[in-house]
């Protein structure tokens, strides 16, 4: 593949100005051959990313550009790309020929779902062995698995970029080792170690009470007198969660909406509990009680560890408190969450547009069906990347006033700043599912106050997930340094295990 030769100089303007903190972090990066902007979702990533490409072409350190994300976020970023800027980039898609040929065009920006380069990797090893690229990973929590063969390729072939970004709202998208394999990425292992299993045994969620006291009275004692000292389980966890951020600052820049300075309305979230109906109580109970038999261990004692290991079936926990037709199609008569759902439909499209979640595609195709007097649209990972783009346009743009929604199709690169109420009918065990879906609605644009609400049942397995998502999100907010040891002591819970064993005891 030869040189880019172009016969008409780019222009490389911007079209839009950034803000204060945009700036900062652009500057911040711009000359490090790798960095991580991890600030918090709704805060423009995607303006920086594009102002650094121009910069990154301007100064002619790299002579392209991959942005690699999400299939369903390319036609975000290709839209964001002609607002922001005057290049027009290339699309990479999972035909080879095409991409040869693509490639061989004087293409400065690329654009690519993260699929491409595996099903490619012969082509782009040649690719990178020819022209400087600089490379960007949009949603780079996609390749936090170091096992998945996926990230695997992208760790290979990371040292052959010469510029190198990670970009997430999440880094710690569900647990605090989820961000090594994202910084290995850039570093090679040089600022979070070497090896996986190592830092995850670190950092992980504490398993009981006994373990983590355990850990903490076998390391060496550090005295820090810039702290106040506290005796606890949770302030040891946070000691190590708080050594995350220190490794990696030198190449990561993170800002979160207060910080940045940024005035959004208010996010206030609610809790609204629900009481399960008989028959419904029933059949939960029934589950609960078989899985729980299924789950004891020799100790009688189900640990976090083991239920990583189980949560499919917990998931069945999920689903019976949400809709028990999920797993037994017998069941045709209203759960308890639908006529609180109703009422709050009712309520709240008069004034605004709704987003309700829910983790099954099968619900949300129910729930569109017993929600039909609203004529909501909705969107799930069974339909099309056009389909769910029609949707959502509709939504935004219509007199429909309902959008029914999972999470994994439709809680990242969208503004939905149309709609001020977001309610969870169901959340699963994933703290980037639900952060991602409810600031959907609390972005730039937005000018009204925003209402998550959670729909809990009374007595089952959504208490604990409630409890399990709070103390992802402290361990997350401890780990990026958006929080003091102090608060992260005060808020954070070390009986996660316990609980869980609460929630299936009879």
């Amino acid at each position: 593949m030869a040189a880019f030769i172009l016969r008409r100089p780019p222009n490389f303007a911007v079209k839009e100005n950034a803000y204060p903190y945009q700036l900062d972090a652009l500057r911040a990066v711009k000359d490090l051959p790798y960095a991580a902007i991890f600030h918090e979702q709704g805060l423009g990533k995607t303006k920086i990313a594009i102002d650094l490409i121009t910069l990154w072409l301007k100064a002619d350190v790299v002579d392209t550009v991959f942005v690699v994300t999400k299939k369903s976020l390319v036609e975000n970023w290709r839209k964001e790309i002609s607002i922001h800027c005057h290049l027009t980039p290339h699309v990479l898609s999972g035909n080879r020929r095409q991409n040869s040929a693509s490639l061989n065009a004087p293409g400065l920006i690329y654009i690519l779902n993260y699929e491409v380069v595996p099903s490619n990797e012969t082509l782009f090893q040649m690719f990178l062995e020819t022209c400087r690229v600089g490379c960007i990973l949009d949603e780079s929590q996609k390749i936090k698995n170091p096992e998945a063969s996926l990230t695997q390729v992208y760790h290979e072939l990371a040292q052959k970029f010469k510029r190198r970004i990670i970009m997430t709202g999440t880094p710690v998208a569900n647990r605090p080792h989820d961000i090594w394999s994202q910084i290995k990425f850039l570093d090679n292992g040089q600022s979070l170690g070497t090896s996986f299993e190592q830092f995850k045994d670190d950092m992980d969620l504490p398993k009981e009470k006994q373990k983590e006291s355990s850990r903490a009275n076998n390391r060496p004692h550090t005295p820090n007198t810039n702290k106040k000292v506290v005796s606890s389980e949770s302030s040891s966890y946070a000691l190590r969660l708080s050594t995350i951020q220190r490794r990696i600052a030198p190449f990561t820049v993170r800002e979160t909406k207060k910080t940045a300075g940024i005035q959004l309305p208010k996010k206030i979230i609610n809790t609204r509990k629900v009481e399960l109906p008989s028959w419904q109580r029933v059949k939960y109970i029934s589950y609960r009680d078989e899985l729980a038999y299924q789950f004891r261990d020799l100790q009688g004692v189900i640990t976090l560890d083991s239920a990583e290991g189980i949560l499919k079936r917990l998931l069945r926990l999920v689903q019976c408190a949400s809709n028990p037709a999920l797993i037994d199609k017998t069941y045709d008569a209203d759960p308890g969450k639908l006529p609180v759902l109703m009422k709050m439909c009712q309520e709240y499209t008069k004034e605004s547009k709704v987003i309700v979640w829910t983790n099954f595609v099968e619900n949300v195709m129910w729930l569109q069906s017993r929600l039909n007097r609203f004529n909501p649209v909705y969107v799930h990972g069974g339909l099309s990347t056009f389909d769910r783009n029609k949707s959502i346009d509709k939504f935004k743009n219509s007199f429909n006033s309902i959008l029914i929604a999972t999470p994994g199709a439709a809680k990242e690169g969208l503004t939905l700043t149309v709609a001020n109420h977001t309610i969870f009918f169901d959340r699963s065990f994933s703290l980037d599912d639900y952060l991602q879906a409810q600031d959907r609605i609390h972005r730039i644009s937005q000018d009204r106050p925003c209402y998550v609400h959670n729909l809990i049942a009374i007595d089952t397995i959504d208490e604990w997930v409630d409890v399990l998502l709070n103390a992802k999100y402290r361990a997350g907010q401890m780990a990026q340094g958006d929080i003091e040891i102090e608060q992260f002591q005060e808020t954070y819970r070390t009986d996660i295990s316990e609980l869980l064993n609460e929630v299936l005891s009879a």
